[in-house]
């Protein structure tokens, strides 16, 4: 499977096996009555309708932790037995996303003991019938010791399961590489969570945001971290929901649009989705970001092809090995391109 665009994220105790389905439902609901207010082209938002028709979740976690709360053990256990249930009915009735996970409580002492008995029950009530490409997130590790505690955890499941990190702490963040490693060959994705992570580092939360220079600061370590480790990495939601009136729609609407493009442009190519009403946003964000850079793209890569390895210039853009590798980071994500619109080289 490709890297997915997004990550919706929803309580344990909301998901049904058609949450995908009802999802899309409502995305399309806040697209046709709102398209006016995004920033984009007729052909782009054509491109958003067809995409939420046929596919509008692309990666799903059934939450256990924020999104869920913190409840009575029998409440969880039961709430645990049921997801795994309808995951069970989804894969019969083929209503699933395509790719899903699930994402439980921290490996911290406090609540360990709960997150292991959520993994138990979940995946004992599925009965070894696990979707492909099914992914277990920790959040907020803090040691490495807990990372190789999950790690072994989710090895006692006795399934092939992708394994996921978020970074939420100070401490993750500056042992990343060895966070990594304790996870083993079956880490998938790094996930990135702001808010926790500004909120430990001291910020208030009046200037917590996806574009406070921490969370750049963050992303850039993420990024050079795991260069070259074949991992994922994701950014964190937009907090400020696109509900009420337009005007509040529109307000954000443009947060989520600025977040997205600030995070691709730093090399962040997946984030969070909270609401349904964000996955509209979210498609013609990264649609509009490279129809808008594609035709000049195309015209660098074919200069620089046909010189092979030598420098070139293109207006007053110099190109050299080291940008050629930027361009194939560019091309790699061919997916998102306008249909027909890149020839082979």
């Amino acid at each position: 499977m490709p890297q997915p665009i997004h990550t919706v994220y929803g309580g344990a105790h909301l998901f049904r096996h058609d949450t995908a389905a009802k999802l899309a439902s409502l995305a399309l609901c806040a697209l046709e009555q709102h398209d006016d207010l995004i920033p984009t082209s007729p052909e782009i938002l054509g491109r958003v309708e067809r995409k939420l028709r046929c596919e509008a979740v692309e990666d799903f976690r059934i939450d256990f932790e924020d999104g869920y709360g913190y409840r009575s053990d029998d409440e969880e256990d039961h709430h645990a037995q049921a997801a795994a249930e309808h995951v069970r009915r989804g894969l019969e009735e083929g209503t699933l996303p395509p790719m899903m996970g699930i994402r439980i409580k921290s490996f911290h002492t406090a609540t360990r003991a709960r997150a292991i008995r959520t993994l138990e029950l979940f995946f004992r009530s599925l009965g070894g019938k696990t979707p492909d490409d099914f992914a277990v997130c920790l959040p907020k590790a803090s040691t490495v010791e807990e990372v190789a505690d999950f790690r072994q955890a989710v090895s006692n499941r006795g399934e092939q399961l992708a394994l996921e990190l978020m970074v939420e702490t100070p401490q993750a963040l500056l042992a990343l590489r060895d966070f990594v490693d304790a996870a083993g060959p079956s880490c998938r994705a790094v996930h990135f969570g702001p808010y926790d992570f500004t909120a430990a580092c001291g910020i208030v939360s009046s200037a917590q945001g996806l574009r406070h220079p921490l969370c750049d600061y963050a992303r850039n370590t993420m990024l050079v971290a795991l260069a070259g480790r074949n991992i994922w990495l994701s950014d964190g939601p937009t907090t400020v929901l696109p509900l009420g009136g337009r005007e509040e729609v529109a307000r954000a609407w443009r947060l989520q649009w600025e977040d997205i493009q600030h995070a691709l442009a730093c090399g962040f190519f997946q984030g969070w989705d909270l609401h349904p009403a964000q996955i509209p946003l979210r498609y013609a964000a990264v649609f509009s970001f490279f129809e808008s850079q594609l035709p000049v793209m195309k015209v660098r890569r074919d200069n620089f092809q046909r010189a092979q390895q030598q420098a070139t210039r293109v207006g007053a853009a110099f190109e050299d090995a080291a940008t050629a590798r930027g361009l194939e980071n560019f091309f790699r994500w061919e997916r998102f391109f306008p249909p027909s619109s890149v020839e082979d080289p």
